[in-house]
């Protein structure tokens, strides 16, 4: 929910800045998730100005010269576009200094030789238009407020919403009395014990009775506890004033009209939602509110048509369903710029049912949002009295005696005892009887001395959230404050409970893959001697540096583990023989090699570290009508492996390793794995490739692919705070180039060259296809390269980057590289 500082502070304005006031309303147990800024980052320079002339200009058809009153002794001169302004209005401006919306510092510029200091405002350019939407000129004061005064030079923030720093609150599924400005207000009233106004519903001009010609029918009185109805005539729909369109933009609304917008500003000040119909387009005058049939229909305001069933609630009138209710009004009964009579509908819908309705449609509002947690019958009429004294301010309506109710106001109020010593027992701290009567009269819960503590009655908007004692000990827990209570932890003897880094680390590269598929194994640390002949390792491979068991459990356990590779085979086999041949696993686990030299710290006979390891075979997805599937290679390994670095944001690669380095693997298929932090050389990681079919025949498996990467390696790679990045707010630009090579020349050498090439301008380089042939020489291929340029500053053309691909088309030739046509 958002809620403006500005509208908050009208009912409640403690002496805060809008960092402590999230602080304290959060604290008491209304999270501010947020803080946003509706309109310009400040309201400096912004000022009222009063045009004096407005001349053609000499060397522009649309341009005008304008000499604008800004309360100095000299008069500013402005260049303006708008061609609707003339002298005498009274304008907004903004002056050389002023910062606008969307982070653009204003000075004075010269236009067509004549220098412009400031502009002349349009509301578009204050945010005070929907985006995407923008009016056909500057905005005239004097239009906007025809009986208000204003001064040359005032600062503009008096006028309008220049800009309003806004909160967005997460509120609880128990608090729905929180769903309203009013509400909110109540809460900072309590936290900070701030003044709270008067509720906005207190007067009201409607009065009881049935108003005529209107007929309100209820065949559901379970899912419907209240409905209430009035009637205005002589309506004139028209565009909201801009003070309203400001806080609805604010609060996340889209202006639609001035009756729509009256009844969103009012659920939005009261939380209950509200739903205005055209009178005249209502069939026979009468509303019946019944369950939906088995397969009914209904157009709703979106344009959708659903599809209902049994359980679900719709308002008809004498031609059928015209709303769903408490979801979404019908565009059948909508009103339009020629309505003159609106019946005003407020009512109370059961919560669950209107989840489950909106749950079913995919369809949920503003309104479903509200009445799904359950509001109570007595805010209808507070809703009422709030649309009725707008509609007839702002709408020159005249309201029809009567307002049509039909449930009444909800069950009696509960009164609760709440006792001294329990809030005590409970706390661990006193709190006194008078702090316990202030907190809860703040919050509305009336409460009066008893014998041993207060008796409190709950309100009509917490009957379904205050329920027991308990509750209210809660209420003054939370508002007296949390943080106050004594904490007593149990002897830690020094541990600190948090992750280091490299287990921060571990744990992400472990979600990584979980979430690519594949499952974990865990595999025993102790592993046969004889896995070392199996992996083909020479005799002076660096693998071979184990560290035996002095007293192993038997033979098959005798040394620890130098690689996760053998674990993985033994579980690929085992699943393999079994009639399971797509395997998809990985172990994150320690391997360990004999100490050599200063590469283990202390005393340990070992060096040991943390390594992650995967290992696919088989077919890729189940079997499918649609052809044959992939099967597992080095290419769908690597792929498995990138998906978990790239998480990192680190700067990885693969070379091609000498066949000696990792015996186990295929000689044409296989590669080292290197990361670093960008700062300098990379380091080895681990290797990655297809096993050797030497090796896959020992353990009976077919095609595998694998890899292994040192955790504690990446770990030190990996940066350990995040670093944000600003993306595009622009379209790329994509082109695709094909270009002949040598076979020699390595794809990585040919991408490399390619992003050297584009700088900053290039935003990726993708090879799509490769091709060899005739067409292209022997000893020679093609490959295709898609191009993604993208800019920060706005949207790229082919002129834009043009050069950039001259640039590329360079390097490629450098290496050796023909641009194919």
């Amino acid at each position: 929910m958002r809620v403006p500082l500005p509208w908050l502070r009208e009912f409640c304005d403690p002496p805060l800045d809008v960092a402590q006031i999230e602080e304290r309303l959060t604290m008491t147990g209304t999270k501010v998730e947020a803080i946003h800024r509706q309109g310009a980052p400040s309201a400096e320079n912004f000022v009222v100005g009063r045009v004096l002339s407005a001349e053609k200009h000499p060397d522009a058809d649309r341009l005008k010269v304008c000499t604008v009153d800004l309360g100095e002794e000299q008069p500013a001169t402005i260049v303006c576009g708008a061609p609707n302004v003339e002298a005498g209005q009274t304008v907004a401006v903004a002056r050389p200094g002023a910062v606008m919306p969307d982070g653009t510092k204003l000075g004075s510029a010269k236009l067509r030789g004549i220098v412009s200091e400031g502009m002349i405002l349009s509301a578009s350019e204050l945010d005070l238009e929907p985006a995407g939407e923008s009016s056909a000129g500057i905005m005239v004061l004097d239009d906007m407020t025809p009986d208000a005064e204003f001064a040359a030079g005032a600062p503009l923030a008096e006028v309008l919403p220049v800009s309003s720093e806004v909160l967005e609150l997460e509120i609880t599924p128990n608090r729905p009395d929180c769903l309203g400005i009013y509400g909110v207000a109540r809460e900072l009233h309590a936290a900070t014990g701030a003044a709270l106004a008067p509720a906005p519903w207190v007067e009201d001009a409607g009065v009881p009775g049935d108003p005529p010609g209107v007929r309100v029918r209820v065949e559901c009185p379970d899912l419907c506890p209240r409905f209430t109805a009035r009637v205005f005539e002589d309506v004139t729909v028209a565009p909201s004033p801009l003070w309203l369109r400001a806080r609805l933009l604010a609060a996340g609304q889209r202006p639609i009209n001035n009756v729509v917008d009256i009844t969103n500003y009012a659920m939005l000040l009261s939380g209950q939602p509200l739903h205005a119909f055209d009178l005249d387009r209502v069939a026979g005058g009468e509303l019946v509110v019944r369950r939906a049939g088995e397969g009914e229909q209904v157009q709703t305001l979106d344009g959708q048509t659903r599809t209902l069933d049994a359980e679900m609630v719709v308002i008809e009138d004498g031609a059928g369903p015209t709303s769903i209710a408490g979801v979404m009004g019908g565009a059948r009964s909508e009103v339009e710029a020629g309505t003159t009579r609106v019946l005003l509908e407020v009512a109370t819908w059961n919560g669950p049912n209107i989840h489950r309705t909106s749950w079913a449609l995919g369809l949920r509002s503003e309104a479903s949002s509200r009445f799904e947690k359950g509001l109570q019958p007595e805010q209808c009429m507070h809703a009422q009295a709030l649309a009725t004294t707008l509609m007839l301010e702002l709408c020159g309506a005249r309201i029809v005696p009567g307002t049509i109710d039909i449930g009444g106001d909800g069950p009696p109020l509960q009164t609760l005892r709440l006792r001294e010593r329990r809030v005590e027992a409970i706390l661990g701290v006193p709190v006194a009887l008078g702090r316990q009567a202030e907190i809860l009269r703040a919050l509305d819960l009336v409460n009066a001395p008893a014998a041993d503590g207060l008796d409190v009655t709950v309100p009509a908007l917490r009957r379904e959230d205050v329920t027991r004692e308990i509750d209210l000990i809660e209420e003054v827990a939370r508002v007296d404050g949390v943080e106050r209570l004594p904490a007593t932890l149990p002897a830690r003897r020094g541990a600190a409970g948090r992750l280091t880094h490299a287990q921060r680390v571990q744990r992400a590269a472990e979600d990584a893959i979980v979430g690519r598929g594949l499952r974990e194994i865990v595999g025993w640390s102790f592993a046969d001697p004889g896995l070392l002949d199996r992996l083909r390792l020479p005799e002076e491979h660096p693998l071979r540096s184990v560290v035996m068991v002095e007293n192993p459990l038997s033979e098959d356990q005798a040394m620890m583990r130098p690689t996760l590779l053998g674990s993985l085979l033994d579980a690929a086999r085992h699943n393999v023989s079994r009639g399971l041949p797509d395997v998809a696993i990985f172990e994150s686990g320690g391997v360990y090699r004999a100490r050599i030299g200063d590469d283990a710290p202390g005393d340990s006979p070992a060096q040991e570290h943390h390594a992650l390891g995967a290992l696919l075979c088989g077919g890729l997805g189940p079997r499918s009508w649609r052809g044959e599937r992939p099967e597992a290679d080095f290419f769908t390994a690597k792929a498995l492996l990138g998906g978990m670095l790239e998480r990192f944001k680190v700067a990885w690669e693969v070379r091609a390793a000498a066949p000696e380095r990792w015996p186990f693997l295929h000689p044409g298929r296989s590669a080292e794995v290197l990361a670093g932090d960008g700062a300098g050389e990379p380091a080895l990681l681990g290797f990655l490739g297809e096993v050797h079919p030497l090796v896959a025949g020992q353990w009976d498996v077919p095609r595998t692919a694998v890899f292994a990467v040192d955790l504690a390696k990446l770990a030190s790679a990996v940066p350990e705070g995040t670093t944000f990045e600003a993306f595009g707010a622009f379209p790329v630009l994509r082109q695709d180039i094909a270009v002949t090579l040598p076979e020699s020349v390595p794809a990585r050498e040919v991408t490399d060259a390619v992003r050297q090439a584009g700088g900053g301008t290039l935003d990726t380089v993708e090879i799509f296809d490769v091709y060899s042939g005739e067409q292209v020489g022997e000893g020679r291929r093609s490959l295709a390269l898609a191009l993604a340029f993208r800019s920060l500053e706005g949207t790229l053309t082919d002129e834009d980057v043009a050069p950039v691909r001259e640039r590329i088309v360079a390097e490629l030739e450098r290496i050796g590289g023909e641009l194919r046509g």
